[in-house]
């Protein structure tokens, strides 16, 4: 029997990205609400017990919610918030980042989707922090810039709408984020990063940066080293691809028109004395970074082509 999905928040940003790479598969019968029903919890309810995938794009409390509304039921979840990343019962949406993540998340019930921005940092650190290439205890800075289709329908609003002449916009300046216990715990570390993150005039795309000092006596490995490891982690991946070490163009860039990616590159890119380094990821924060890692997680949940659907 084929089976269901029915993607709640179906008509926000992470969601209509669902949608379109859903779009003229037959591998799932799709539950869709009208506008009217999508606000009735009675409705939601239903199709959330009636599907057999059910992939949550709301906020973190409306997740929960939508969570406790399908108990009982044989209902699969994967969840776009932040509401389950560090939550007991559930399984980190990341196939790539460790031995074993795929069949933990091919066999489980629950799936929380990965943050944009702790992908990019987990991608480069946590293989590292596994193999004490880096010390766990380092505090970890991560400057990061997304597009500001992250943000939301609001932020997107603002961006093109209500102050079109923003270019650069720095938050989280209290120094703290949502994202932070899941960096910091699904990268293995004793102490949270220092997180500076901010929004530039690109609808989407993202650039997430963990400059070090190589300080061998404070327990960091050289650069080659480093990018052997990662090399290493992520050789036959189709979505995740480790730049030679040092290669990169003069300038890695995000604009406004860019087009969706599915895929992450990393880069790293040391100092000519080889004393420091620029651990860097690019991916799309809509593709691998939301919409693109659900799908890939249903696939996988689902014993499908992980590819399937995906901007590889």
């Amino acid at each position: 029997m084929m089976p269901t999905l029915f993607i709640d928040g179906a008509a926000g940003t992470t969601g209509l990205e669902i949608a379109e790479r859903m779009a003229g598969r037959e591998e799932f019968r799709m539950i869709t609400l009208s506008d009217a029903d999508r606000k009735q919890v009675a409705a939601r309810a239903a199709a959330i017990c009636d599907a057999d995938f059910v992939i949550l794009c709301l906020p973190d409390a409306a997740s929960r919610e939508a969570v406790a509304l399908g108990e009982g039921a044989s209902t699969r979840f994967i969840d776009a918030s932040s509401a389950h990343r560090v939550a007991d019962g559930w399984t980190y949406g990341f196939a790539e980042l460790r031995a074993g993540q795929r069949d933990a998340i091919r066999s489980a019930r629950a799936v929380s989707n990965p943050g944009c921005y702790p992908t990019g940092f987990l991608a480069l650190v946590a293989p590292l922090v596994a193999e004490a290439l880096l010390p766990a205890d380092h505090g970890f800075i991560v400057n990061a810039v997304s597009g500001y289709s992250g943000g939301g329908k609001e932020l997107i609003a603002r961006m093109q709408v209500d102050a079109p002449d923003i270019g650069f916009r720095a938050y989280g300046l209290n120094l703290e984020h949502k994202h932070l216990p899941e960096m910091q715990v699904h990268a293995g570390l004793s102490r949270s990063p220092l997180f500076a993150p901010a929004v530039v005039r690109a609808f989407r795309g993202m650039l997430v940066d963990v400059p070090l000092f190589l300080d061998p006596e404070l327990g960091f490995a050289d650069a080659k080293a480093l990018h052997a490891a990662l090399a290493d982690q992520y050789a036959g991946e189709a979505l995740v691809n480790v730049a030679p070490i040092g290669t990169a163009p003069g300038e890695l860039l995000l604009s406004e028109g860019d087009t969706p990616s599915d895929c992450l590159k990393l880069y790293v890119l040391p100092s000519a004395d080889g004393s420091q380094v620029r651990l860097i990821a690019m991916l799309d924060n809509l593709g691998k970074g939301a919409s693109g890692a659900a799908v890939q997680n249903l696939n996988i949940m689902a014993g499908l082509d992980e590819l399937a659907g995906l901007r590889a």
